[in-house]
């Protein structure tokens, strides 16, 4: 089959298309024929070799995908050869075949079609997972995530809307801005030439925001803190402003609020498995009626891999960038 793999860590020149073996389906694994693939911030991570795949997992880029059932391993049952499906992975998603556990397949919501499906695993199991079953964000708190033109923020900001919660986001440039508040966004902050503690504090009348989903890490972790309600949680699923800082404990215990770093990629399987089930149950049928959609900035084909990865560096993009592997 054809994947893109990497020689050697590096810029985006080094991603290529070349033959490889196919994978086989083991026990309770899927093997998924892929139409498209996701791309990740952690993906770019791994092209320079700061980020290696979980023990076991393919060396091969790429954490989610959509495509259809190619084979069944041994003990696998609720899905038939045909069947399409979206998929949260560990590796293995830029390529035209990718062995998945069963655990982490999930159907393709009603009304999207196989391609545009490929953004949805990643930015849905994370944002679920994280604001929702970690966050407990509730339908009369406020949610604050940074960099609302991303994935993870256009999820975000949808979600949240879509469940009753106030939206806070954070955005660079107008027009990122404008698409942050079409999608729901109450409260749309140029990070740029605005505080987004100031903006909190006087949107919210000094109260704070209840929720925190941040990339950024130790950057805005002492300003995230100061965001906060009483009682709320700041949730870090990012470290794109480094991965060390001062926490004033003191701030921390005044308010009861709780600080929380998360990923996913590294998890067991069996808890990928219930954030895609949860997933399925509270997420799909937001999509289903249109209340939440997949946003795609661009596909390329699976040979521009690197155009796509240098696309993402640039920040030029407002949401998904998906790699078909129809060419």
């Amino acid at each position: 089959m054809r994947a893109v793999t990497a020689a050697q860590p590096g810029g985006p020149e080094v991603l290529t298309v070349t033959e490889v073996p196919d994978p086989v389906p083991g026990p309770g694994e899927l093997l998924v024929e892929v139409a498209a693939a996701g791309l990740n911030r952690a993906d770019l991570l791994q092209r320079q070799g700061f980020y290696p795949p979980p023990p076991g997992a393919s060396e091969i880029i790429g954490m989610e995908c959509s495509g259809t059932v190619a084979a069944l391993g041994d003990g696998v049952d609720g899905w038939k050869i045909g069947d399409e499906v979206c998929a949260l992975l560990a590796g293995g998603g830029y390529a035209e075949k990718v062995a998945v556990p069963a655990g982490q397949v999930m159907p393709v919501p009603d009304g999207v079609d196989l391609v545009s499906a490929a953004a949805l695993p990643e930015v849905a199991c994370t944002v679920w997972s994280n604001v929702f079953m970690i966050g407990a964000l509730q339908p009369s708190e406020a949610l604050l995530v940074h960099g609302g033109a991303g994935g993870i923020g256009t999820m975000a900001i949808q979600l949240a809307h879509a469940l009753g919660s106030r939206v806070f986001t954070t955005a660079g440039t107008p027009e990122k801005r404008a698409f942050c508040a079409e999608l729901g966004a109450d409260v749309v902050i140029d990070y740029h030439e605005e505080d987004f503690v100031e903006v909190v504090a006087d949107q919210t009348g000094g109260r704070g925001v209840d929720v925190i989903l941040d990339n950024m890490g130790a950057k805005y972790l002492a300003r995230n803190v100061t965001a906060l309600a009483t009682e709320g949680r700041l949730v870090v699923i990012g470290l794109q402003g480094g991965t060390k800082a001062e926490l004033d404990l003191n701030a921390l215990l005044r308010k009861r609020a709780a600080v929380i770093a998360t990923n996913l990629r590294g998890r067991p399987v069996e808890g990928k498995a219930a954030i895609c089930r949860s997933v399925v149950e509270n997420v799909w049928p937001l999509v289903a009626a249109g209340d939440v959609r997949a946003v795609v900035h661009d596909v390329l084909p699976l040979e521009r891999a690197a155009d796509a990865h240098r696309l993402m560096e640039s920040g030029d993009h407002s949401g998904k960038i998906l790699l078909s592997t129809a060419g």
